[in-house]
């Protein structure tokens, strides 16, 4: 038996949603909390980096946060510096290192049953970029006997039913270089967030409903400094089974080697309530053509 539950937050900032979202990912528990980049929203402006640290420090320094990067944490100084992650990079030294990446926007761990991905939508992704052929190995590697779950986190969403970051380059380009990798690997589950707003898609490849595709869920409504998009399409397409407009987070809870619970919480006027609930059983054991 796992037992082993995650904090799912994305985009969140530093507004008053962002500390009612930590305090109500903090008061039930959390083993570890996994962010889906836009942490700060500094945007270049150092303070922000400064008061974000301070805003989050009671919360990380009891309990492990393993992050990724959003367009708000990219640096775009001067047409020397054109895209950087300096001030991130600084701040938030993951275990890149440790699973043989060459950058600290793309890597991978372990814990409790699970292979974590964790990649960088505003770093090169092109099937001849460094990140690409680091996933391919990764992939490579994965045991599904030591960790049937397979976990892959990024910013900017491949499926969106938002009218919002629609056709941007970070999601249709990635997508089509890395999705094909993600299928054949037998991905659970892919979180991204950008969009403010929560969607959870069903088992999803080449647009269409697939068993043995990834879920695919966006999260990017943890806080942020925007408020959270409110516009869905109508109809929603049928892949997406449920959309919701508010700020909130999702909890991962590994119950075992075959299943595991998502939730998603809405935190709206302070008032935490789950509005999606569904258990998800890994492919590992699911046979695919």
């Amino acid at each position: 038996m796992i037992e082993y539950l995650m904090g799912l937050p994305g985009d969140l900032g530093q507004t008053e949603y962002s500390k009612t979202t930590l305090q109500q990912i903090s008061n039930p528990g959390y083993d570890m909390l996994l962010l889906a980049g836009d942490l700060s929203y500094a945007d270049t402006d150092q303070d922000e980096w400064e008061t974000f640290g301070r805003l989050i420090e009671p919360f990380a320094s009891q309990r492990p946060w393993m992050v990724t990067t959003g367009d708000h944490d990219v640096e775009k100084i001067t047409i020397f510096h054109r895209r950087s992650f300096t001030a991130y990079n600084t701040r938030w030294l993951m275990p890149f290192r440790e699973s043989e990446s060459n950058s600290n926007q793309y890597y991978s761990f372990n814990i409790a049953g699970v292979h974590i991905i964790m990649l960088g939508s505003y770093t090169n992704f092109g099937s001849k970029s460094n990140q690409y052929k680091w996933l391919q190995r990764d992939l490579k590697n994965v045991n599904r006997k030591n960790t049937p779950w397979l976990v892959v986190m990024f910013h900017a969403p491949w499926y969106n039913s938002n009218t919002d970051h629609q056709g941007e380059s970070e999601s249709v380009g990635m997508k089509a270089s890395m999705e094909d990798l993600l299928y054949q690997a037998r991905v659970d589950i892919v979180f991204s967030a950008h969009i403010h707003a929560y969607e959870r898609f069903t088992r999803v490849y080449k647009e269409k409903s697939n068993k043995c595709g990834p879920l695919y869920i966006t999260v990017g409504d943890a806080g942020n400094n925007n408020g959270y998009n409110p516009y869905f399409m109508d109809p929603p397409p049928r892949i997406s089974y449920v959309r919701d407009r508010s700020y909130g987070h999702g909890t991962l809870e590994v119950a075992n080697a075959t299943h595991a619970r998502w939730r998603w919480i809405k935190n709206d006027k302070n008032d935490p309530r789950v509005v999606d609930s569904v258990w998800i059983t890994t492919l590992r054991y699911r046979k695919c053509l």
